[in-house]
């Protein structure tokens, strides 16, 4: 049995046999741009046809304008075996641009077609609430999206709702379920706002946000919809269609949602200017009081002296005028007792007349008289009862 060798080894020698070959030096090879990302001004993507896919590495900045996303490029550089990671890339030196992909063409071709309809007017865009409390999101329940999402919305207002509406976000029919949701979300009455999300990816991992049935439901919602498909470098029809791009899903979390902590300290600042208002308020009244009461105490004491004479001549004037009120209700009053003692009946008793009743009336003549009954006399000083006896 051949003897062993470590990984390191064997990574050494296959790094070896491709630097030594020549060539393989600066060769140019054609393909179409897919996944580009950047880091640290490196530029990663990748060239693939219809057979196979390159993983390239480019460490020229400056070149990022033209390694585009379903870009046709014909890249000049050498294959290089990282040794470490036992991984092979192609470093391109620099690149070539031959024409646009077919992915490429077909987006361009929607996107000027959905523009020329005006679905991309801003006079569409519809205005996003400024208190939103519950999120629909449509994205696939199994992907980092959704906790990405979660996790920034909570942590910033832990009282807001997120709904899910699980779907496909890449592969056959994906765009169907896509518009199916966006749909379903836009009929649902408590739903604040509509958020349609995934990660990053390349043309082809993000097609189905780049299909014409998606758009015009997009354009059809009538929730405000709010369109985080990709990372920020990735642009996708529906960016366009919708009311709101984020940069990420994590971006529009944190769009839609605002920090609890911010407002509890801009209600504390709120708080504490309004009590100093206060306290200047009052500390302004107090100093007008105590003006105002420095004022009334430096009056002179002839003011004060002719003040208390008005008073005092005035209150002797309302005594007079009490005095003649009451002197004319006690004449009045004994006008009225002497009328009613007039025509009191008692008072004729007095003169020695009597009061004749019977049956309970006042007799006046004889012929009011009944013989058979009694009658009753009526004094000055008490009453007798009587009967009659006939002539």
């Amino acid at each position: 049995m051949t003897e062993a060798i470590t990984v390191s080894k064997l990574n050494g020698y296959i790094k070896q046999i491709f630097d030594a070959e020549e060539l393989l030096h600066n060769i140019p090879v054609v393909g179409e741009v897919f996944g580009v990302s950047i880091s640290r001004n490196v530029i990663y993507f990748s060239l693939k046809d219809e057979n196979a896919t390159l993983p390239c590495v480019c460490f020229y900045p400056a070149l990022a304008s033209e390694i585009i996303e379903g870009a046709k490029l014909v890249a000049v550089g050498s294959p290089n075996f990282y040794v470490k990671g036992g991984k092979l890339n192609f470093n391109v030196s620099r690149v070539e641009k031959v024409g646009q992909g077919k992915l490429y063409e077909e987006f361009i071709k929607l996107k000027q077609k959905l523009e020329s309809e005006g679905l991309f007017d801003p006079l569409h865009k519809k205005q996003i609430p400024s208190n939103i409390k519950r999120i629909g999101v449509i994205t696939s329940r199994e992907g980092a999206v959704i906790q990405d999402i979660k996790n920034v919305a909570w942590r910033r207002n832990p009282s807001v709702d997120i709904v899910l509406f699980n779907t496909k976000v890449q592969g056959n029919f994906a765009e169907n379920e896509i518009a199916h949701a966006i749909e379903v979300m836009g009929n649902y009455n408590d739903i604040d706002v509509v958020v349609v999300a995934r990660g990053g990816g390349s043309l082809e991992d993000l097609w189905a946000y780049n299909t014409e049935i998606v758009a015009r439901a997009v354009f059809a919602c009538p929730k405000p919809i709010i369109s985080a498909v990709g990372h920020e470098t990735d642009f996708t029809i529906i960016d366009f269609v919708s009311d709101l791009r984020a940069p990420t899903p994590s971006a529009a979390a944190e769009l839609l949602t605002y920090n609890v902590s911010d407002k509890k300290f801009e209600l504390a600042s709120l708080s504490n200017s309004f009590l100093k208002s206060i306290d200047f308020y009052m500390t302004g009244r107090y100093s007008q009081l105590e003006n105002n009461r420095l004022v009334l105490s430096g009056l002179s004491e002839k003011v004060l002296l002719n003040a208390k004479t008005q008073v005092d001549s005035l209150g002797q004037s309302l005594i007079s005028s009490y005095e003649r009120y009451l002197n004319q209700q006690y004449y009045e009053l004994g006008i009225c007792e002497n009328t009613l003692s007039k025509i009191n009946p008692l008072s004729i008793l007095n003169k020695g007349y009597a009061k004749v009743e019977q049956c309970g009336k006042s007799i006046f003549a004889k012929n009011e008289l009944n013989m058979q009954e009694k009658i009753k006399v009526i004094f000055k000083d008490g009453e007798i009862i009587a009967s009659l006896k006939g002539e």
